[in-house]
């Protein structure tokens, strides 16, 4: 918390050099390896930097040294840490003993080398395309890497009303996203219920006594069927639920949220849904694997309530389907850009939509992950907010977000919509 320790990463298969070089790929940092410290002779230098006995390399910033020092010191373990390298700018890798170097090495050189059995073995498995173009990402010594870009302010605490409008969080069997869903909109004041389809179709639960409904992710029918597929036939098969379902979408005073399967199954009944004519259908990513990432994600200007005063900003968010292509050409796309329809789009480094892998993770034209309809009351995204509400969610953020991370206004907004 004090920022002493600035990177932590513990030592195992492939040894000591392998921790380093591992810490020096992800900072894009070249380093000064020194192991006099621990070395006795120069035939100790590869039996140490090989060695994966249990330990830890952390990385401390110069001024706090000597205390971090003390209070490992303090612990019992004064005779178990050494200095041993020091980040450089040369984009090298270099291996001192006693002041004279003697080994040497690109950092570009040692990605390449690093990444290589990994692309060979994707080629195989996946689509030859995309890795290679992961395999180019991966190795890019200059790639800056996620960069939020906020226009709007992130709220510090928040202040709510003291009523609870319910809302519907939705699922079937195999959906495993409700209690992150259900985490996320109780953060901003509504009562979330957990409704399974069951409960719709037994009649023990009807849509017309929620202000929202929400469609979570997960793998419904284990996706045998197609994504969402399954579970969108339960309901369009059922006249009862195909009624309940569309008379709740035609409304103007609730809204309606689908996220990964959610958003699958929804884009499924689209004919349920006025206005929803250009809307696409979610297919096999282009690599051609599951994608479990952090991205990012430009935001457009659209109708979508859950998106408003959001324009311009570009945020962080994880994704994690097999299925989130959308099935439209660039011509239709352009239709359902042109109408303000295409909320989010995939960004890449310099937060422009793209369709370059792994930035897209699913090669979507145009970068589209998500869409609304003309009224901004239904939401269809592949990537999950529920999942990057909370800074402490993501594996990475700035340090000036507080408890919540951007994503917290896209629930705030739809409590505002429902006030």
């Amino acid at each position: 918390q004090e920022k002493k320790i600035i990177a932590y990463h513990d030592r195992s298969d492939g040894g000591l050099i392998c921790t380093l070089l591992e810490m020096a790929f992800a900072g894009r940092s070249g380093l000064d390896i020194n192991l006099d410290q621990i070395c006795k002779s120069s035939s100790q230098v590869l039996e140490t930097l090989f060695n994966e006995e249990l330990g830890i390399v952390i990385q401390v910033p110069t001024s706090n040294i000597e205390e971090v020092i003390n209070l490992v010191s303090a612990v019992g373990l004064k005779d178990h840490i050494y200095r041993i390298a020091s980040p450089n700018k040369s984009k090298k890798i270099k291996i001192y003993e006693k002041q004279s170097l003697t080994f040497d090495w690109d950092l570009d050189d040692l990605l390449k080398e690093w990444n290589f059995v990994s692309h060979k073995m994707q080629s195989l498995r996946d689509n030859p395309e995309t890795a290679d173009q992961e395999y180019v990402f991966d190795t890019d010594e200059k790639r800056k890497g996620l960069d939020p870009k906020i226009s709007f302010t992130i709220p510090k605490k928040l202040v709510l009303s003291t009523k609870k409008p319910q809302i519907a969080i939705l699922r079937e069997q195999g959906v495993n996203g409700q209690v992150e869903m259900a985490a996320a909109f109780d953060r901003v004041g509504f009562s979330c219920v957990d409704v399974h389809m069951t409960d719709l179709i037994t009649r023990r639960r009807k849509l017309e006594e929620f202000r929202g409904l929400v469609a979570c992710g997960g793998f419904s029918y284990g996706d045998v069927l197609g994504a969402g597929e399954g579970w969108a036939t339960s309901i369009l098969h059922n006249d009862n639920l195909s009624q309940d379902f569309q008379e709740f979408f035609i409304r103007d005073d609730v809204f309606t949220l689908g996220v990964c399967n959610g958003c699958q199954m929804l884009a499924l009944l689209s004919d349920l849904i006025p206005g929803t004519g250009l809307w696409p259908k979610f297919v096999r990513n282009k690599s051609e694997k599951f994608e479990a990432r952090l991205i990012q994600l430009l935001i457009g200007k659209s109708p979508s309530i859950f998106f408003k005063d959001m324009d311009n900003s570009v945020l962080p968010i994880a994704v994690a389907h097999g299925e989130g292509q959308v099935n439209l050409n660039k011509s239709e796309i352009n239709n359902l850009l042109g109408k303000g329809l295409v909320p989010i789009t995939y960004a890449d480094d310099e937060g422009k939509s793209t369709e370059a892998y792994p930035y897209n993770p699913n090669g979507s034209l145009s970068g589209v992950a998500g869409v609304t309809n003309a009224l901004g009351t239904i939401t269809l995204m592949m990537p999950h907010p529920e999942r990057s509400f909370l800074s402490a969610q993501h594996s990475w953020k700035p340090e000036e977000w507080g408890e919540y991370s951007p994503w917290i206004k896209f629930f705030l907004n739809a409590r505002e919509f429902i006030d």
